[in-house]
């Protein structure tokens, strides 16, 4: 062996021994790049929005020219499938074989549970923009798993309940894919609306890629209903979406979205059928702020189509990463004090073009717009404000403690108060 090749192996060697915590990182180690493992789901049923997960970052490097904290970046990419085994099988990959300094990503609140319960054993940084499970910043908290510029399922659709409230409804219909995500935005909403005086008249649950919903529009047709609450991603939605409209509902009974109902990722496959609907979210594309327009305006012209909450959300969770790294100086190999100073970093210049900064439990708080979808003068689809709802926690107005003595949203609790 040369001696090139001996200083090249001894330097491998270091780097992988000092992935630890602590005062013993050589000098070397800290001098390279700062590692990220990136999951999403790039095939199966939400893979339109795994795509966009991954562009939302190449974007905002692009932009930092590949740098954060003072310090080059290596990105590694993995498809997790849109499936929990697949999602922990490659999070493995990355830590142990890998050597990531954390991760980021991952869509289905499935594979983020798989996830989050692998790294509760590494310490491994986690941070999850997309993934939405609300007990992984309620009763299951994890310290190294942390939503930057993320959400909890049911933080958006609280006020939704409220606002339906606001417009008369008394009776509403609920529709949804059966799992986690699903069970607690459709339980957000069911909470605040039956508290309010509303009534769940039934609600559905059917399984991940359901190709024909006709069953389940036959029985919504027959229910004497205000509206119906949807939650669908990826293909779903536009398949019930585009299938609500055929089967002559979209004109008898107004459809009320999750906020990934309308995401760009699905709206823009579709035509007329998706106009009005409406959605609660934290970012609005349509929106008339400034910061937004440009972000909406730059995004577009580097990849064709406006921006989707998984584009936004990714960007916007790599500027929080960067921001506590600039901090630190780009010190990421000492763990603790990296998620210490992520969780007291706010979030300042992103698109939403307000300030924002995360609650005890490390889940961020928002202004909620209430959205309809509207037509662009070019023909395109996308979400304008028409109300908003500022400072939305996660706990909505209830006290925190109380709140979280209730179980979590699930088919079997959806928080309905019973007349």
């Amino acid at each position: 062996m040369d001696r090139r090749q001996f200083l090249k192996n001894t330097t491998a060697a270091l780097t992988v021994a000092g992935a630890g915590v602590g005062p013993w990182r050589s000098a070397q180690a800290q001098a390279g790049p700062i590692k990220i493992g990136l999951l999403a789901p790039l095939t199966g049923v939400v893979a339109s929005g795994g795509k966009e997960m991954v562009e939302g970052v190449q974007f905002y490097l692009d932009r930092v020219k590949g740098e954060m904290g003072g310090r080059k970046v290596e990105l590694v990419i993995e498809d997790d499938a849109s499936n929990p085994d697949t999602a922990l099988q490659k999070a493995r990959r990355l830590v142990e074989q890998g050597n990531c300094h954390m991760l980021i990503g991952n869509l289905l609140a499935n594979t983020g549970l798989a996830v989050a319960n692998y790294v509760k054993g590494t310490g491994t940084p986690y941070f999850i923009p997309i993934i939405a499970a609300d007990d992984l910043t309620q009763r299951q908290r994890i310290k190294n798993v942390i939503r930057v510029a993320g959400y909890s399922a049911s933080e958006f659709t609280h006020p939704l309940g409220d606002w339906a409230l606001k417009q008369g409804y008394k009776k509403i219909a609920t529709i949804s894919q059966d799992y986690t995500f699903g069970h607690e935005q459709c339980g957000g909403l069911a909470q605040v609306f039956t508290e309010g005086g509303g009534e769940i008249v039934q609600q559905f649950w059917h399984p991940l890629n359901t190709a024909d919903f006709s069953p389940y529009l036959g029985q919504l047709a027959d229910l004497k209903i205000d509206a119906v609450f949807a939650m669908e991603t990826g293909a779903d939605a536009t398949r019930f979406i585009q299938q609500y409209s055929s089967f002559g509902l979209k004109a008898q009974t107004p459809l009320l979205a999750a906020m990934n109902g309308t995401d760009q990722s699905v709206i823009r496959t579709l035509g007329e059928e998706c106009e009005g609907i409406i959605s609660p979210a934290h970012f609005a594309e349509g929106s008339d702020n400034p910061v937004t327009q440009e972000f909406a305006k730059e995004y577009e012209a580097k990849y064709g189509k406006i921006p989707s909450l998984y584009g936004f959300s990714m960007y916007s969770g790599v500027m929080w990463i960067d921001a506590a790294l600039k901090k630190m100086g780009g010190k990421v190999e000492g763990r603790d004090a990296f998620i210490d100073t992520v969780l007291k970093t706010e979030l300042d210049g992103s698109p939403l073009g307000k300030a924002v900064k995360l609650d005890a439990y490390g889940n961020p708080i928002y202004d909620v717009y209430i959205r309809k979808v509207a037509k662009r003068a070019d023909g395109k689809f996308w979400n304008v404000p028409v109300t908003s709802y500022p400072n939305v926690s996660q706990f909505w107005k209830y006290d925190p403690e109380t709140y979280l003595k209730q179980p979590p949203y699930s088919r079997t609790f959806q928080g309905i108060k019973k007349a």
